[in-house]
C-alpha cells in the first residue's frame, strides 16, 4: 500500500524545514539575547527602560511563574525531561503534519524554538536566564525572556486555530 505523502506535509524534497529553522531563529534570538543580557546587566538590578518596562537579569529554576522554584533541585531535571519530551512530540507532530497547515506549523515551531531555548539554559546553567519585566502601579509581572514570549504567541495561536478552523470544518 503506497503511502499518499500529500497527506502528512512530506512532500518530495519539501520537507517542513522552513519551521524547523523557524524554531532555530527562536532558539538563536533567545539564547543570543539571553548572552546579551546576562553580560550587560547585574543580577536583580532593573534597568528602566519606560514607566511599565524593564531589563532584569534573573534566574528562574522552576517552571513558570517560578513553579518549583524552591524545590531542592530536583526540578531542574524534571523540567528538563518534560521540555526534551514535549519538544520530540513537537518535531513529530510537525512532521506530519499537511503543508496547508501553515498556521500549526508556525504556532509549533514558535513552541519548539522557545521549549528548546528554555531546556538548554536548564541544562547548561541549572536555570532559565530571564530579563525582560513588565510592571504597572507597583505590580510586577514575572521577569521572562525571548523563549516564553514565543512559548506563549505559539500556544495562543494553536489555541485561535483549533477554536476556528474546528467551526469551519464542522460547517456543511
Amino acid at each position: 500500500m503506497e503511502r499518499d505523502v500529500r497527506a502528512t506535509g512530506w512532500r518530495a524534497g519539501a520537507l517542513p524545514w522552513l519551521w524547523y529553522g523557524l524554531a532555530l531563529l527562536v532558539l538563536v534570538l533567545d539564547q543570543l539575547s539571553k548572552g546579551i543580557a546576562s553580560e550587560a546587566l547585574d543580577y536583580a538590578r532593573p534597568v528602566v527602560v519606560t514607566s511599565f518596562f524593564n531589563w532584569t537579569l534573573l534566574h528562574n529554576p522552576g517552571a513558570a511563574f517560578s513553579f518549583l522554584s524552591d524545590a531542592g533541585g530536583w526540578q531542574r531535571w524534571f523540567f528538563v525531561l518534560i521540555s526534551a519530551a514535549i519538544s520530540l512530540v513537537i518535531l513529530i507532530w510537525m512532521a506530519r503534519l499537511p503543508a496547508a497547515a501553515r498556521r500549526q506549523h508556525l504556532a509549533l515551531a514558535l513552541v519548539l524554538g522557545g521549549a528548546v531555548g528554555n531546556l538548554w539554559d536548564r541544562v547548561a546553567y541549572g536555570f532559565v536566564v530571564d530579563f525582560i519585566q513588565l510592571h504597572y502601579g507597583g505590580y510586577y509581572w514575572p521577569a521572562f525572556n525571548i523563549a516564553d514570549s514565543a512559548i506563549c504567541v505559539g500556544a495562543a495561536i494553536l489555541i485561535i486555530d483549533s477554536l476556528f478552523t474546528g467551526r469551519e470544518r464542522a460547517e456543511p
